[in-house]
């Protein structure tokens, strides 16, 4: 027959169960919090685009328009914001609520566009930014292309865009043909993206 030895143990103090109840239930909460954590992400893109945007406005930072669109600033701009007879020289990242980009700009290759010629969300997102702010902007299906399908883009989309403000200005008259004529250095000029962004 083996023989126990006997440990002798200190009572635990009443402080003690405390702190151990107390550690105890902060791993629940830290596993619950991890836990919703990981399943935001799947439950938001399960809700239909009204559901989203209704959700996604309550973020902190998040600020909606009397449109419906919604933005953040992620970097803020100085001075006067560009107006729908102008054209802007932009950097952007167009993706869907599930995260699948399907359109962006080079990086730091900024593109020009005439705002009047975007999708409306789009257009009302560059009136909001000044010179060098950087904003990410949730523009619902009917700002954007409603019940339609525009190439990789579904209908009823909820499109995501992170946005970057290099300059604008006024549109001369002849503003379109010198938006596509060639750069001083001979590289073509870019035309404002007309599949994605185009109305």
């Amino acid at each position: 027959m083996s023989e126990v030895t006997a440990v002798p143990l200190r009572p635990v103090g009443k402080a003690g169960v405390t702190a151990l109840w107390v550690g105890i239930g902060l791993l629940i909460a830290a596993g619950v919090g991890g836990a919703c954590a990981t399943t935001r992400a799947p439950v938001m893109l399960a809700m239909p685009p009204a559901e989203f945007m209704a959700t996604n406005a309550k973020r902190s930072g998040v600020k909606t328009t009397a449109s419906g669109l919604e933005y953040q600033v992620l970097k803020k701009g100085d001075g006067p914001t560009p107006t729908m007879a102008d054209a802007a020289l932009v950097e952007y990242k167009g993706s869907l609520t599930s995260g699948q980009v399907f359109d962006a700009s080079k990086p730091g290759q900024p593109v020009p566009m005439q705002i009047a010629q975007v999708v409306p969300g789009f257009a009302e997102a560059l009136t909001l930014m000044p010179k060098g702010s950087k904003y990410r902007v949730w523009i619902p299906p009917q700002l954007g292309y409603g019940e339609r399908e525009a190439g990789p883009i579904p209908a009823n989309s909820v499109l995501m865009f992170d946005i970057t403000m290099h300059e604008f200005a006024a549109i001369p008259q002849q503003g379109a043909e010198m938006m596509s004529a060639p750069h001083a250095d001979g590289t073509p000029g870019t035309p404002p993206p007309t599949t994605v962004l185009g109305q």
